[in-house]
């Protein structure tokens, strides 16, 4: 079904920013727009998922050139969930941006730059054309390539540094692969390449141009080997900026590469391997990685590298199980990412610091704050039925069938190291004593109410929809069990973009 609606929530990103852009110099101003855009891109997200939920899947031509000779536009259930789970983060993140970022960051052009952010997310989530979604992450590296210099900090310039040069590399091997698939094939609409990449004599060059993807999504996706850029860099930025990058910015590669294998490459016995090898080891390396740091978003960190295997590892198996596993875990931990640095922001400003030995007594002097950040720490763990355990029942049901036992142990460990470093940190962060020889620096207690309100209230709406995504499974299982349809059978897909094939 056509629906010209589709653009709607990057169209609104687009806008806002270029309202800011307008009120350059007004931060205030830019504030009000920037919360209000972003709500009302939640609105017009909750719109769009619920016709693609009702309606079935949505398309949109751009300029009505039919596919497959135009850039195309679709809407379906995988796509519109999360652009969803994108509006809900950037709206709880403008939220904190508006009172958690100094006023010389927002003349620096904060705002304009974390809507153009935003604007390629949808974008990039939106498309049905391979090299539009080239133009998309282009734009998402650039976005965040700016937002993780703002303030010009010497680790925010390395940082930004490691994280441009990385990301440069993927997208040569990204644009390389795309070369070559149009060589092969003659087109770059996403759903006529499934029909076409069958009919190349030649399967052993598609096999190589898989492999270009791959590298291309599999660094920015941090995966082993591949990750190294990631906690080198994520720690820098703002807390509001990397609070967006954990949540969402490594969640567009594992989008990408559930796209192109599930509807372009077929996922043959060596590749299955090939990813199941990267999840192992990168779930292993992440894990191990967060048991020595003391940094609380250089912990994080690695966590995001630790559990971005577990998604891997469900689409290595790639069946229906496997990914309704990791579709759920990707829902959950998009939403979980982005809370944990926003919380990591709220802690810098109690105590000005983010280094566990220099912390302590959160829990004795902020009690609802605290338990209010147990709740997202219990749910990154996975603690039942929060919103972190269901999706590792799908995982490790659906290793144990496929006989996936390394992947099983892996997940085990990640688990349980995930469990020992949270413990940690809430023993370290919130029950001991702040230790004799540190002055706090809390800049929290001398805000004003409504700043201190617009601190918490990001932190709490993101703990509701997590709390709500861990007791509402049934809700979340009826969801991804559609989207793992829909991956699995392509069929639906290639009729809404194409029409029906004689």
């Amino acid at each position: 079904m056509i629906d010209n609606h589709i653009l709607a929530p990057v169209f609104i990103h687009l806008f806002s920013a270029i309202l800011q852009l307008v009120a350059w110099r007004k931060t205030v101003t830019q504030r009000f727009i920037s919360v209000g855009g972003s709500f009302l891109g939640l609105m017009l997200a909750i719109r769009l998922f619920t016709k693609v939920y009702n309606n079935g899947i949505l398309t949109m031509n751009a300029s009505n050139w039919e596919a497959p000779f135009g850039i195309v536009f679709v809407a379906d259930l995988l796509s519109v969930t999360l652009v969803l789970l994108t509006s809900i983060a950037g709206f709880a993140v403008s939220i904190f941006s508006s009172t958690g970022l100094n006023r010389q960051r927002m003349l620096y052009g904060y705002f304009p730059i974390f809507h153009f952010l935003l604007m390629g997310l949808n974008g990039a989530f939106l498309t049905g054309d391979i090299f539009n979604l080239y133009v998309w992450f282009e734009v998402i590296i650039i976005s965040s390539f700016v937002l993780m210099t703002l303030g010009g900090r010497k680790a925010q310039l390395e940082g930004a540094v490691k994280y441009m040069a990385m990301n440069i590399l993927a997208s040569t091997f990204f644009l390389t692969g795309i070369g070559i698939l149009y060589g092969i094939t003659g087109t770059l609409n996403m759903a006529d390449l499934s029909i076409k990449i069958t009919q190349v004599q030649n399967q052993y060059l598609v096999g190589i141009t898989a492999c270009f993807f791959l590298i291309g999504f599999g660094i920015k996706s941090a995966v082993f080997p591949l990750y190294y850029w990631l906690p080198s860099s994520y720690h820098t930025p703002p807390s509001a900026v990397a609070a967006t990058f954990g949540g969402l910015l490594t969640k567009v590669g594992i989008y990408a590469i559930i796209r192109i294998f599930s509807l372009i490459f077929v996922l043959d016995s060596f590749t299955q391997n090939l990813l199941m090898g990267m999840a192992i080891f990168t779930v292993i390396t992440g894990a191990l990685g967060a048991l020595i740091k003391t940094n609380i978003r250089r912990l994080f960190s690695y966590l995001i590298v630790c559990h971005i295997g577990f998604m891997v590892g469900g689409i290595a198996m790639f069946t229906k199980v496997a990914l309704m596993g990791t579709i759920f875990y990707l829902i959950h931990d998009i939403v979980v990412k982005t809370n944990m640095f926003l919380i990591a922001g709220v802690i810098r400003q109690l105590r000005g610091t983010m280094d566990m030995k220099s912390l302590g007594g959160i829990y004795a002097e902020y009690p609802k704050i605290s338990l209010l950040i147990a709740l997202v720490l219990f749910s990154l763990v996975g603690i039942p039925p929060l919103s972190g355990f269901w999706p590792k029942i799908y995982l490790f049901q659906e290793a144990f069938t496929q006989q996936q036992y390394a992947f099983a142990i892996a997940l085990i460990i990640g688990s349980f190291v995930t469990m020992y470093v949270i413990a940690k940190m809430w023993s370290e962060v919130f029950w001991k004593d702040v230790p004799k020889d540190v002055e706090v620096e809390n800049k929290f207690e001398p805000l004003p109410l409504i700043r201190k309100i617009l601190l918490i209230l990001p932190v709490g709406i993101l703990a509701i929809v997590t709390l709500y995504i861990g007791l509402n499974a049934e809700t979340i299982v009826q969801l991804v069990d559609k989207i793992s349809d829909q991956l699995i059978n392509t069929q639906p897909y290639v009729e809404a973009v194409l029409g029906k094939q004689n």
